[in-house]
């Protein structure tokens, strides 16, 4: 057994949160571990690959279906690389790469992962903002902006915990390919020309520009992080036996998500292809204008299912990309922040350059714009690919369970033709710039073009001479200090704040259970009735009365208890009165109880533990009610 012991967990809220030691046999056992994957896999079917795959089948028929079923091997490779790094070291990939390289270096991988999430999550909001214009004719500038609510969805879902995110997930998968399932029905391809495109080939120059772009669109770097993360939900047997079955599972779940989004990719292609470029019709490269040609080609039901497939397909990405820019942002920065906080900067990195091309050109160019963010996206995979697969070859590391060598030569090929390309495509692109009159330009290109480089050879050549050196170059918490003397301190006075319901007896326990001999108590009510709030303490209404004498009736049977006690009223602001009773009566200790409110009832009725906790400076024990 490998000792991978680490204190700093990936997704530290849901980390091992699902046990599969438990005695499970048959379909039972292996569901345990079934769902990371499907999260996966949304991020391959999502809006940007909807504009690469209607653009590569309307353009050139069925002649780049090759490209999406080596995609999908690629993915089904580089996924299983990713969760193999997880499930036997422990760690997401972002952590291992803090391990592995310089500070300078790590914060270079951290921005181009950055990058990244905001090239991926630009492509989903546009999808959305497009399926709910689809739908129901709503302006795209405007669709564009409600996106920004889905932030609330994902803490809901974050709330209800990782099984049920999971199944959330899958619903809006099942949505996306039974729509193009009755789609294809509709469309009825040609099969033997769709084994055809199966056969490599590139017609011209644009057409691999679109292979580049459906490659960034399928094998996303994003996933990469996501993958290693989200297999370490799982609490696993950490023997070797146990490690395997794991892998084994895992290796399931892959197959399954990811050849159904294959299926979805591919259905897309082809009813392109099918509809438009079968008919003439070969300019048809946008979702919009797909939309509003398919119903004179199969009818007015595939318009909707084509909208609603759109719409679960961004939902579903936009939160597996969340989850991505939490884990990027953790593992190499040691940052932890709100999850709704990173959720709205995520989300406005998106929506603001979607805002400005919809402002300037129009909406028009949005489909432009949703193809160069795959581009973008496929030039981040080789710093996310190479560390990858240094770490899961390392045999110090991995043991048993580091890859075989033809793994490893498999793996290197696929990084090599997908790094060639990027090349190829930057070369291209650049050549335009490099024919004209702009000294700036080429100057910067040619800087970038040279950092570009220089980190790629750095990730690729600097485990190799580093080799058995594993530092931490970005500490997630500071070096344990050894524990020398530890004060324990003694609670004079303790408030209790209460609410007059059945929780008070337990808030009152674990107040006296604080408490030592001399230690004295202070109960805390707070009045909330009308007069109460516009009087202050000259109230003199049925309720002030009421609970000044269930107080009295508390510390009466706590003092005949042999307890030191007594009471106080306050009125108005809940949170600040129970902060200035405290205060003004010196106590050292509040117990106060929280009642697990969903995001909802907090913002209706407010978070008064947090508000509370935040005006002292005392200790706040908090018992779950």
């Amino acid at each position: 057994m490998i000792n991978t012991e680490h204190p700093h967990t990936s997704l530290s809220e849901v980390h091992e949160t699902i046990d599969t030691t438990k005695k499970k046999i048959g379909w039972r056992k292996i569901f345990s571990f079934l769902g990371p994957a499907y999260l996966v896999s949304v991020g391959y079917m999502d809006p940007g690959n909807w504009a690469t795959d209607l653009a590569g089948g309307s353009k050139f028929g069925y002649s780049l279906v090759w490209v999406l079923l080596m995609s999908n091997l690629m993915a089904l490779l580089l996924q299983g690389l990713s969760a193999r790094l997880g499930i036997v070291r422990r760690r997401d990939l972002a952590q291992a790469n803090r391990e592995a390289y310089t500070k300078t270096v790590n914060y270079a991988l951290w921005l181009l992962a950055e990058i990244a999430i905001a090239a991926c999550d630009l492509a989903e909001v546009l999808g959305m903002a497009i399926g709910l214009q689809l739908l129901t004719g709503l302006p795209l500038i405007w669709g564009v902006s409600l996106t920004v609510l889905d932030t609330f969805l994902l803490l809901y879902l974050q709330k209800l915990g990782m099984r049920k995110m999971e199944a959330f997930i899958i619903a809006l998968v099942a949505i996306v390919a039974i729509a193009f399932l009755i789609e294809i029905i509709f469309a009825k391809p040609d099969l033997g020309e769709v084994v055809k495109g199966l056969i490599p080939s590139f017609p011209n120059e644009e057409a691999r520009y679109i292979a580049i772009g459906i490659i960034g669109a399928t094998v996303m770097p994003h996933n990469l992080y996501l993958h290693s993360a989200l297999v370490q939900t799982r609490k696993i047997d950490r023997s070797d036996d146990g490690i395997r079955q794991a892998l084994k599972f895992n290796r399931i779940d892959s197959t399954i998500a990811l050849n159904i989004a294959f299926f979805v990719n591919a259905a897309i292609l082809v009813l392109a292809a099918t509809v438009f470029f079968k008919t003439g019709n070969s300019n048809v490269a946008e979702i919009k204008e797909a939309h509003r040609l398919l119903p004179s080609f199969l009818g007015n039901v595939a318009p909707i299912l084509f909208a609603v497939a759109l719409i679960a397909a961004g939902q579903s990405s936009t939160i597996t990309g969340t989850l991505a820019g939490q884990i990027i942002m953790e593992g190499y920065l040691s940052l932890r922040i709100n999850p709704m906080l990173r959720r709205l900067i995520t989300r406005l990195l998106a929506i603001i350059p979607a805002l400005i091309v919809i402002i300037v050109k129009g909406e028009n160019d949005v489909d432009s714009l949703l193809v160069f963010s795959q581009v973008i996206l496929s030039l981040q995979l080789g710093f996310a690919i190479i560390p990858l697969i240094h770490f899961v070859s390392d045999k110090k590391t991995m043991g048993k369970f580091a890859i075989k060598p033809l793994v490893q030569g498999t793996a290197w090929a696929i990084a090599a033709v997908l790094i060639f390309l990027n090349i190829q495509m930057l070369v291209n692109e650049a050549s335009g710039v490099f024919t004209g009159d702009n000294t700036f330009a080429k100057i910067i290109l040619i800087v970038l073009g040279l950092v570009f480089l220089s980190l790629l050879v750095y990730i690729i050549i600097h485990p190799l001479i580093t080799k058995g050196k594993h530092t931490a170059s970005i500490q997630m918490h500071p070096d344990a200090n050894i524990i020398k003397n530890l004060s324990i301190p003694t609670f004079n006075k303790i408030a209790v704040a209460l609410d007059y319901s059945a929780n008070d007896e337990k808030l009152l326990s674990y107040a006296i259970g604080q408490g030592k001999e001399k230690s004295s108590y202070l109960l805390i009510h707070i009045v909330e009735s009308a007069a109460a709030k516009l009087y202050g303490k000259e109230s003199d209404d049925f309720e002030t009365e009421q609970d000044a004498a269930k107080i009295n009736f508390y510390v009466a049977q706590l003092k005949e208890r042999g307890f030191k006690v007594e009471g106080k009223l306050g009125f108005r602001n809940r949170v600040k009165e129970i902060a200035r009773i405290v205060n003004e009566n010196n106590a050292d200790m509040l117990v106060i109880g929280a009642h697990g409110h969903t995001a909802l009832k907090d913002f209706i009725y407010g978070e008064t533990v947090n508000a509370v906790r935040h005006e002292l400076k005392i200790a706040v024990l908090v018992v779950n009610l």
